[in-house]
């Protein structure tokens, strides 16, 4: 590997993390909108809640698909 590929894999492993913070944060801001929309204390929490069980439902979909697919 040549200091010019390990400089260019320097950079492309930088853009993925950033990309990845981007889409962290836009998705906790889309959260924290959502939850600052409910009208009560107690709104908030159950929407938390729905937000939880609907993140571990995707996480859920996902490993099973990439179980399938690596099978």
């Amino acid at each position: 590997m040549t200091e010019h590929d390990y400089a260019d894999d320097e950079i492309a492993l930088y853009l993925r993390r950033a990309a990845e913070r981007g889409r962290h944060e836009v998705v906790l801001g889309s959260i924290r909108a959502h939850l600052e929309e409910q009208p009560t204390p107690v709104a908030v929490l159950a929407a938390v809640r729905r937000w939880i069980n609907d993140v571990i439902a995707v996480g859920d979909e996902v490993t099973k698909t990439k179980r399938r697919s690596s099978a």
